[in-house]
């Protein structure tokens, strides 16, 4: 007999592992173009070919009854993910891939952060104890007075910050309208957000990099789409721990290919932050299958 849909622990964790693969893919490719094309052009290209797999959201995109404040969450989250996208691609040319995938996972801790200060949610004594472990982790990986912080350290904190907060205003839009519509709106504003950006600093581009563009939109699509996979399969928090292979993927991948070798300080910040995060996602679980006050108070623990 199949286990029901939300009860599939084995499927969530291989699906989860797929992600992260496609995840490290994307990591790879944009690493390999280097500064050879600037950060805003790269991104805006990235998301201007992307534009393709949005065919199948059309329909429901097209359909969907958006008020004003619906307007207004898609432009502040497009300027929001505009940022975040942007400072990534540049980290990714300065810092090594290790660093920028441990740096990311300070995101959904800006977003526990945010949802208590902007969405009214309750921060617990056991979720204040995880955030400051993650910023433990954070400091581990960015030593500050040890040694000399690069810009790119600074812009990939400041993209986790942006990150959060477009994850925190999906999370709003989430009750307003379909996630197809979320994610179909968030591509179209991204690259309409990119587009000044990328024409400032506007270089020409080789048919070998628009490809390589293209694959970039290809793994982040379907990373994305894999991920719903794995959180349709069982809950957030079973497959939640699996991302940190994208850390080790992502270390071993420098040391062999970018000749970054291993940082012994980024791996424990790493697993720190992600240890934290994983905890919270936990906790939230719990507290939902538990059900022990209102659904519209269930996060606020």
């Amino acid at each position: 007999m199949d286990l029901p849909k939300s009860n599939r622990p084995v499927v969530a964790v291989g699906w989860m592992l797929v992600t992260g693969l496609n995840f490290v893919a994307v990591t790879a490719i944009v690493k390999s173009l280097g500064d050879r094309v600037p950060a805003a052009e790269a991104a805006f290209l990235r998301y201007a070919l992307g534009l393709v797999f949005l065919i199948p959201m059309l329909r429901p995109m097209w359909r969907a009854q958006i008020g004003r404040t619906g307007w207004a969450l898609f432009g502040l989250r497009g300027a929001a993910h505009t940022l975040g996208v942007m400072l990534w691609f540049f980290s990714m040319t300065q810092i090594t891939i290790a660093e920028v995938t441990a740096l990311n996972y300070m995101a959904p801790v800006y977003v526990t952060v945010g949802a208590a200060l902007f969405l009214g949610e309750r921060l617990a004594v056991r979720r204040i104890a995880a955030i400051a472990v993650a910023l433990g982790g954070a400091l581990l990986i960015l030593r500050p007075g040890f040694r000399e912080l690069d810009p790119g350290h600074i812009a990939m904190i400041v993209a986790a910050v942006a990150m959060g907060g477009s994850y925190l205003i999906a999370k709003r839009m989430s009750g307003l309208v379909s996630p197809a519509v979320v994610v179909g709106y968030l591509s179209v504003t991204v690259t309409i957000g990119l587009a000044p950006f990328a024409w400032a600093v506007w270089v020409p581009v080789t048919w070998g990099d628009l490809g390589l563009l293209f694959l970039v939109a290809a793994f982040a699509t379907a990373g994305h789409y894999t991920m719903t996979l794995a959180f349709q399969a069982a809950p957030v928090a079973v497959s939640q721990p699996v991302t940190f292979l994208q850390l080790v993927w992502a270390t071993l991948l420098g040391m062999l290919f970018f000749n970054e070798p291993p940082d012994a300080w980024v791996v424990s910040g790493g697993v720190l932050i992600l240890g934290a995060v994983s905890f919270i996602t936990w906790r939230e679980a719990r507290v939902k299958r538990r059900q022990v006050t209102p659904t519209d108070l269930a996060t606020k623990v």
